[in-house]
């Protein structure tokens, strides 16, 4: 399994359809991953620090792990099958869960957990982007600061 940190979402054009991006912390791959809309917005929430006024199912999520003394413990994105990725929640001391990726990925970041990913699928579906395209990375993370989880409302 190799860490990966959230670089952020976006939503890519001309389709409108959300995309978290993924990057190895020990390596040069990024892992995109299309992703709903609601799932951009949790995980774009919880990157500015945006405080809803009631909670959202992910923090819900996160709230009821802390009430059953649960830790997520780590994310980890373990199958690429059909072109849709596969993660698992890794509470506790022995449970794993099923999750879209990014349900898993809006928890690991509401509870800090790292997420990782499985080397096989990193080969598969990740990609290095060309110094000469290390501009349009940062663009994109110009973009993320700028950006409001409004955006991604359909």
């Amino acid at each position: 399994m190799r860490e990966l940190s959230v670089i952020g979402v976006r939503v890519e054009l001309p389709t409108n359809q959300p995309i978290v991006l993924l990057r190895e912390v020990d390596g040069d791959r990024y892992l995109p991953i299309w992703i709903g809309a609601v799932e951009a917005t949790a995980i774009a929430y919880e990157q500015q620090g945006v405080k809803p006024a009631r909670p959202l199912t992910h923090d819900l999520l996160r709230d009821l792990l802390q009430a059953l003394s649960a830790p997520l413990q780590a994310v980890e994105i373990v199958e690429l099958k059909d072109s849709i990725f596969y993660a698992d929640l890794l509470i506790g001391e022995s449970v794993r869960v099923s999750a879209r990726p990014s349900d898993a990925i809006a928890l690991a970041l509401r509870v800090g957990a790292p997420v990782r990913c499985a080397e096989q699928v990193l080969d598969e579906a990740g990609i290095i982007i060309p110094d000469e395209q290390e501009d349009e990375v940062e663009k994109f993370r110009e973009f993320l600061e700028q950006v409001r989880p409004e955006d991604f409302a359909s």
